[in-house]
């Protein structure tokens, strides 16, 4: 555990799936959580592995809980993709992408043509309509020299009937089909937290990572400096919280007890 206070925490960077909803349900205590950011004046990104997701459905769905942010607040894997692809191919390169329109919709803005085949790179994130065909497709362009690319490597995610498999899960199938390994752009890895520790302008030991998963949220915070903060709303446990070697910073059942307590000056 830290010995930092809550208080000294300027800039949050915070997970989405988990965190502030399960599949179709909201979790408790999102509208009073970003009230009382803003109220304090506590800059926040909205930082989410689920690369299908497109950062207006956020914004959208928070605003249905009467939640107003900004697109700029929302940092996608995918958007971080993006944003990164330009150092291993110049903009215009063929990309064949395997996941949902969020993905297509970041690749084909940043300037690179989404193609079936002869692909340079492969950009593989989360994809509600997986099939075998797009694996073969993959698998054969990673084969053929495309460059291996995973938006992030999530093995599951927390849906509406429960733990179901993530992003990693496919990167897993296409590593073992190709016997390539993919570079990985978003949680744990320090590309998705650099990002948006810089577009919110803040210090980098005043700001804080919230999330639900220790495999990525609290290992990648820890990577990149940042203090952590775990809630139990989604993936993890008490338990695989005591079996784990990656410990959190700070850990609250739910963003309300996490309110009270920045509130009491934790």
């Amino acid at each position: 555990m830290t010995t930092r206070s809550l208080t000294s925490i300027r800039a949050l960077v915070i997970d989405v799936d988990g965190v502030l909803w399960h599949g179709d349900r909201a979790l408790a205590g999102v509208p009073a959580f970003f009230d009382f950011l803003r109220a304090r004046q506590i800059a926040f990104t909205i930082a989410t592995n689920n690369s299908a997701r497109p950062a207006s459905e956020i914004v959208e769905r928070l605003a249905a809980l009467g939640v107003k942010v900004d697109a700029d607040e929302v940092l996608t894997s995918a958007h971080a993709t993006a944003l990164y692809l330009p150092r291993l191919a110049p903009r215009g390169a063929r990309v064949l992408a395997i996941g949902g329109d969020g993905l297509e919709d970041e690749l084909t803005r940043a300037g690179y043509a989404l193609v079936d085949q002869n692909a340079d790179i492969v950009v593989v994130g989360i994809d509600w309509d997986l099939t075998y065909d797009k694996l073969k497709r993959a698998a054969l362009e990673i084969r053929r020299g495309a460059k291996f690319i995973g938006t992030n490597a999530d093995k599951t995610y927390p849906g509406a009937e429960g733990i179901i498999p993530g992003a990693g899960a496919i990167l897993a199938a296409l590593q073992a089909a190709t016997e390539v390994a993919p570079l990985v752009i978003g949680k744990p890895e320090r590309a998705m937290y650099d990002i948006a520790v810089e577009k919110m302008g803040a210090a980098r030991n005043a700001s804080a990572m919230l999330g639900d998963r220790l495999d990525t949220d609290i290992e990648g915070a820890q990577r990149a400096g940042l203090t952590s903060i775990l809630v139990l709303t989604g993936v993890t446990t008490r338990e695989s919280l005591a079996q784990s070697t990656v410990q959190p910073d700070f850990i609250f059942a739910d963003l309300d007890t996490l309110r009270e307590a920045w509130l009491r000056g934790y």
